[in-house]
């Protein structure tokens, strides 16, 4: 009662009084389980380099990322996505060290398989950006155009040798119609059944890359508007869910993660399968830029922005925050 008058009787601010309190009743908690690590791992370096874009990641060796993916585990990190970084001299229109045994991404792949087993979730990414010339994430034509159908086919090939690395799962990133298809036929044809694939699904073309271009050296000339998907739509994303699905994608995913959590939300709404979602680069760059510039604080903000991630719907999600924050869970 004021006297200005009376109000319901109900009051929320009873379960908010104490920190116990709050806990006791919180809708949604971040578990370590929920999260996975993006790892970077760049061929011919001795020494980890740091990410000038992306304070506290690395490109690492092979024996940094082995000590990585040990630290995962250790944390109750679920999974680790690795993202291969090859020598310049490298690289081709066809990205053929992407399809290579011997290359730097199924070298890791075999590398951490050996060290950690089963007990990390080992996922590659599955596109040819980091291995071409152009840096698309595809085959060009002759008009300099990315290839749908013969892009497909240089999936097909990677899917078989990262499999045949030992990868648990492979996450194909290029936003090609018909990738998540080609992909499960080929892995069933090669006697790689048990290999699940995390569609992303929903793939925005969005300013949020640009530290993830410095953290795979990319070669990018022009954009990728032709194949990823306009930020402006949304059911578009529902039309790419329905094909993922259909095609035999095991999990989906959208990417980038904050400015899409409506996308996120309406996808969870929609499926009977595990969401993840990736809190992206760029994502990670702003909140470490103003932690720095001390105008937020940096543990509670990396916090509520993955809280904010799980309240959408999202069953995993990819930081790299991912073992310091399983570590403080």
């Amino acid at each position: 009662m004021t006297k200005y008058g009376s109000f319901p009787g109900a009051r929320p601010r009873r379960l908010r009084t104490t920190p116990a309190m709050r806990r006791m009743v919180a809708e949604h908690r971040l578990h370590p389980a929920d999260l996975i690590l993006p790892a970077f791992v760049r061929e011919g370096i001795g020494e980890p380099v740091p990410i000038s874009a992306m304070p506290g990641v690395v490109q690492h060796t092979r024996d940094t990322l082995r000590k990585a993916a040990v630290e995962a585990v250790a944390a109750g990190v679920a999974g680790i996505m690795l993202f291969g970084v090859p020598e310049d001299d490298k690289k081709d229109a066809l990205g053929t060290a992407g399809t290579d045994p011997d290359g730097i991404l199924q070298v890791a792949i075999r590398d951490v398989r050996a060290e950690v087993g089963d007990d990390l979730v080992i996922m590659s990414d599955l596109c040819l950006d980091e291995y071409t010339d152009h840096g698309h994430c595809g085959v060009l034509d002759d008009r300099g155009r990315v290839d749908n159908d013969a892009t497909l086919e240089r999936y097909a090939e990677m899917a078989q040798v990262q499999a045949d690395a030992g990868v648990h799962v492979v996450g194909p990133s290029g936003m090609m119609d018909g990738q998540v298809g080609v992909i499960r036929d080929a892995l069933d044809q090669t006697g790689h059944e048990d290999v699940s694939i995390l569609a992303y699904t929903a793939k925005y073309s969005s300013a949020f890359y640009g530290p993830f271009r410095e953290a795979v050296g990319s070669s990018l000339k022009g954009d990728r508007k032709t194949y990823q998907q306009d930020p402006a739509n949304l059911r578009e994303s529902l039309r790419e869910l329905a094909l993922d699905l259909e095609e035999g994608a095991d999990m989906v995913m959208v990417k980038p993660a904050l400015p899409y959590l409506d996308v996120l939300a309406k996808i969870a709404d929609e499926v009977d399968v595990p969401v993840a979602a990736y809190q992206i680069s760029g994502e990670y760059a702003m909140i470490e830029a103003a932690a720095e510039k001390g105008w937020i604080d940096r543990d509670k903000a990396i916090l509520e922005t993955l809280t904010g991630i799980k309240r959408a719907g999202a069953n995993m999600i990819l930081t790299y925050w991912a073992t310091e924050v399983a570590r403080g869970l």
